[in-house]
């Protein structure tokens, strides 16, 4: 598995899994092994209070004792001024500059707010941490995003929980191809594997899900599926994935060719 780097920081795993939500400690821990992930996000709202008190938290001290990089996330903030008090918080909570710039402006869709989120990234850029933005597919959005200094981008696939995988994946194949190269994510929306192989296939960089795993049946088993097809769609992506076009090819030409008969006797 060959590695790469974000912010400096060298990883080999393609698969950025959250942690919110699994039925147990014990579980979490199995599904976080089972994945391989190497980056861990963390709600700082509702972490704060117990990593405060971290000695006394369970969750807390299984996810640090993993070794991962943490991607603490300023889940639920609704205004950059909200963002940036808290990912100054999760810096000293979680002793890390990498935060995950989340800043909703849509309590039906969850979609992020593009104003704020430029404006909490400059802000954050500003006081020296690595932005992680989570945003939309929207090109101009993006591109405010990087000129504020973002060196990755986050756009969703389908509104948070939803499970509805890629809706627009034109639009995502553009912004592969605007920002060609820019470390970009697929988060939020996928549900199933297959949805997170198809975000590989088109040349994103790595994807980042929760729900997809905490909420199955069967966790830790769904944890190492969106693992292996994670880095199928990668292999594939290399490989070159060939062209959907509206008529058929033949796999083995026939027309115009010489054929040999042999006739035994």
């Amino acid at each position: 598995m060959s590695t790469f780097s974000v912010y400096g920081v060298s990883l080999s795993s393609r698969f950025f899994l959250g942690t919110a939500g699994y039925p147990s400690p014990a579980i979490l821990k199995e599904a976080i092994a089972a994945s391989g992930a190497e980056v861990l996000t963390m709600g700082i709202k509702r972490q704060a209070a117990n990593v405060a008190a971290a000695g006394h938290n369970q969750w807390w001290s299984l996810i640090r004792e993993t070794g991962r990089h943490i991607l603490p996330n300023t889940a639920g903030c609704r205004t950059a001024k909200e963002a940036v008090a808290l990912a100054q918080m999760a810096r000293e909570l979680f002793e890390t500059n990498w935060i995950k710039l989340e800043v909703v402006g849509d309590d039906y869709s969850l979609q992020p707010d593009s104003f704020e989120l430029v404006a909490a990234a400059e802000q954050l850029v500003g006081l020296g941490f690595n932005v992680f933005p989570y945003c939309t597919e929207d090109l101009i959005a993006a591109q405010r995003l990087v000129d504020a200094g973002c060196q990755v981008l986050m756009p969703w696939a389908a509104p948070i929980g939803s499970g509805q995988g890629i809706t627009n994946r034109r639009a995502l194949a553009r912004m592969r191809e605007k920002f060609h190269n820019l470390f970009l994510v697929v988060d939020a929306g996928i549900g199933a594997p297959s949805h997170a192989a198809e975000a590989m296939e088109i040349g994103f960089d790595a994807v980042l899900l929760n729900s997809a795993v905490a909420q199955s049946r069967a966790p830790v088993e769904m944890s190492a599926a969106f693992s292996k097809v994670i880095e199928a769609g990668r292999m594939a992506h290399l490989a070159g994935v060939i062209p959907a076009q509206d008529f058929a090819t033949p796999s083995t030409p026939v027309t115009g060719q010489p054929f040999l008969i042999h006739k035994a006797g």
